[in-house]
């Protein structure tokens, strides 16, 4: 079950995706973190956020739509009180960093230089978040300059997360190869929107919010092939999984590891479930290594 992410190895491709899992202790009366690959953090930044205003979620066939704007308390706090609690487990730290400038991106990120976690998940691609994330997200200069900013300052491996809110996703999976990534994570949510028929309103204060859960997965397995097969990187594969059956697809699609997003709200249980059931696929196919089955469609 073991995998290597840019030289850090974990024991499984199992992993959370970032926003949904808090950072850790929330979960952890739930979830054995001992048995996951790495826990990926809520978005940190230089300084507290206090996010959108509300409503910022609501429910939609086959997933939600949030507008969260990544509220954090900031690298301080989460220094203070998130890296001594994920050290008490047995699992990779990822931590998830987000800013509205490449002056944020690179402070936060300097800052995590000296902290004990394993690897830097880079947020250029927020859709809920109007400076920043948009802006990086979806132009292929801009992500390929911020990529080689974060870099300078980086100690640790830096992931970079793309947005599928873009025409060609290969050509930005380029764009962050070419400013010196070591993995890429995709797919952030796709921009939605909801309306609320009887207050003839928006269902989110923000208008839009990141869609994400299992109506988005066919969009991201392909969206994850697309770029296995453009780049030469490592990849995070994430969007709508759910089961072992769900993470499999995108491995075999080209992905290292996998992310577990949304099926944490309606399965506190998922991330331990499907780690329980790669394995069980693994024994049954007769699969002596998880790493056989990267990339194995063509």
């Amino acid at each position: 079950m073991n995998v290597k992410l840019a030289g850090v190895e974990l024991k499984n491709p199992v992993m959370t995706a970032s926003g949904t899992f808090g950072s850790g202790s929330e979960y952890s009366e739930f979830v054995d973190l001992n048995k996951l690959g790495a826990v990926v953090t809520k978005g940190v930044a230089n300084v507290p956020w206090p996010g959108n205003p509300t409503p910022r979620v609501t429910e939609t066939a086959s997933g939600m739509l949030n507008a969260i704007g990544l509220q954090n308390p900031g690298i301080d706090v989460f220094c203070e009180r998130d890296i001594p609690f994920l050290k008490k487990y047995d699992t990779k730290i990822i931590v998830n960093v987000c800013g509205r400038s490449t002056k944020d991106y690179c402070e936060v990120v300097e800052r995590l230089g000296n902290e004990p976690v394993d690897m830097l998940e880079i947020n250029v691609s927020c859709p809920n978040v109007k400076e920043g994330g948009i802006a990086f997200g979806q132009n292929p200069k801009a992500l390929e300059d911020i990529t080689k900013e974060v870099k300078k300052y980086a100690k640790q491996s830096v992931i970079m997360k793309l947005s599928p809110n873009v025409t060609d996703i290969t050509e930005m999976a380029k764009a962050a190869e070419a400013g010196g990534a070591d993995v890429l994570s995709l797919i952030n949510t796709l921009t939605g929107m909801k309306i609320d028929i009887n207050r003839r309103t928006f269902a989110l204060a923000n208008k839009t919010g990141g869609m994400s859960g299992p109506a988005v997965k066919p969009v991201a397995v392909r969206m994850v092939y697309q770029v296995a097969n453009a780049v030469s990187l490592p990849i995070i594969g994430m969007g709508g999984i759910a089961t072992a059956e769900d993470a499999l697809e995108f491995i075999m699609a080209g992905a290292t590891a996998v992310s577990v997003g949304t099926a944490n709200f309606f399965n506190p249980y998922a991330t331990e479930e499907i780690v329980d059931g790669i394995q069980a696929f693994l024994e049954k196919q007769n699969v002596a290594d998880i790493n056989e089955l990267i990339g194995v469609v063509k």
